[in-house]
């Protein structure tokens, strides 16, 4: 069930091994969008307020798991480029190690601070009692997280992006379920919308390791591949840290942004949270391109096809603009229609605030496209220090906006965040993509 991605026409591989990860990508969304709907149809504005305020602190969190599991895969992902099968059992095992620690001390650090952190985000009264008892239960289950995270990202790794959409299809499901019945048979409020993603993502990690056991022998570790040096411990390290706190950073100018949507009030965090599920979802493609970039240039670059890596990335910007293009163009024109699905129609307000976020980022997500496919282009090389400093440019440039923007021209202010980060971004990651494969392509024979 591993998939080589050295061979073979490059847009095509890019293409297939990107199609699972839009879907898989869109289901996991699943998991919050029907928390939102359901708690903003069901308990009320505020309740969807509560929820959404807390987007910034899970990606605060969320994002250095995402980051730190990925860096372990492009190690997996290179190893197998260059045919070395026990080198992939070995970064499997330093993966293991390693995400285990990840999640005892980011459990017990994130549960312990998510009501200070709400506050020191001006979060209002009025909701601040629910959103700490939504982050606390989704923090007390970040091991599952983090577990899903690991297999799936090794199991894309070695090209295999279909199976864990599977299992994400089939949790979603659940989550879905257990959202009604949570909520509104056992009236466990925002509270039992937490269980419910809690519970479906442990599933769907389960699910993965179930599958690996079965049928990826590739991965298949026994006890001497955990008998690791320091040396393989810190390799893994030094490209997983690195991705980790990318993504902190970039977590860190979110939180900014939340606390000057705060200070606006009830409404603008409700209008900002519905837009926000609704642009998620239309970027996961743009997004999923680039994650398919990551496992492309890592396999290639393990076996010394850096030409081949040049050609991958032109393929995949002109599939990737061209669809940005296109969901942007939906945004603009059905906004209001979009996030009325949140919060229903009677709530205009919300509603225009939404429909204005909406239309300022979908002019834009032509550079979030090139961002994604620079960005995860050279982590796949492993090179994560461009993108760390492309980070801290989204964090300063977030943090105008929120600073200063958001103070003087209030929620339309704020919504300039993301654009004038993409492009903060975009700029130093695409000088050093070029930078950077032309030097490899020099060290070629």
């Amino acid at each position: 069930m591993t998939k080589d991605m050295t061979s073979g026409n490059p847009a095509k591989l890019i293409l297939f091994f990107a199609l699972p990860l839009i879907a898989g990508n869109i289901f996991q969304q699943f998991y919050s969008m029907a928390d939102t709907v359901i708690v903003g149809r069901t308990i009320g504005v505020n309740a969807l307020a509560a929820v959404g305020c807390t987007g910034s602190l899970t990606f605060f969190i969320m994002g250095f798991i995402i980051g730190f599991t990925t860096g372990l895969s492009i190690i997996t992902a290179q190893r197998f480029g260059a045919r070395d099968e026990e080198g992939v059992k070995k970064s499997f095992a330093a993966g293991i190690l390693l995400s285990a620690a990840v999640a005892v001390i980011l459990t017990v650090i994130a549960f312990f601070i998510a009501r200070p952190a709400l506050e020191l985000l001006n979060t209002p009264a009025e909701i601040i009692d629910d959103a700490e008892s939504y982050l606390k239960v989704v923090f007390l289950g970040l091991s599952a997280t983090v577990l899903f995270n690991l297999v799936s990202n090794m199991m894309r790794a070695l090209g295999d992006s279909r199976i864990p959409l599977y299992f994400l299809v089939l949790a979603c499901c659940i989550n879905i379920v257990l959202d009604f019945v949570l909520i509104l048979i056992f009236r466990m409020g925002v509270a039992g919308a937490g269980v419910a993603t809690v519970f479906s993502q442990l599933l769907s990690g389960i699910c993965c390791c179930i599958f690996i056991r079965k049928k990826m022998p590739a991965l298949w570790v026994s006890g001497k591949h955990f008998h690791l040096s320091s040396h393989e411990i810190i390799q893994h390290l030094k490209v997983a840290l690195p991705m980790a706190f990318q993504m902190s950073i970039i977590a860190i100018g979110a939180l900014i942004l939340q606390a000057a949507l705060n200070g606006l009030g009830a409404v603008a965090v409700a209008a900002y949270t519905a837009a926000q599920k609704i642009d998620t979802i239309a970027t996961m493609p743009i997004n999923s391109m680039g994650s398919a970039m990551a496992t492309y240039s890592a396999q290639n670059y393990g076996a010394g096809k850096i030409s081949r890596i040049r050609k991958g990335v032109f393929q995949c910007i002109l599939m990737s603009v061209s669809f940005s293009i296109i969901m942007g163009a939906v945004n603009i024109l059905a906004g209001s229609q979009l996030a009325a699905v949140f919060v229903g129609k009677g709530e205009t307000e919300v509603l225009r605030l939404a429909k204005t976020y909406l239309s300022i980022s979908g002019i834009n997500y032509w550079i979030l496209a090139l961002l994604f496919i620079y960005r995860f282009t050279l982590q796949g090389l492993g090179n994560s220090l461009v993108p760390t400093i492309a980070g801290t440019m989204e964090l300063i440039m977030r943090a105008v906006a929120a600073l200063f923007l958001a103070q003087h021209f209030g929620f339309a202010g704020a919504c300039t965040a993301n654009p004038l980060a993409w492009l903060g971004a975009c700029v130093p990651l695409c000088i050093a993509y070029y930078l950077y494969i032309r030097k490899l392509e020099r060290r070629m024979p």
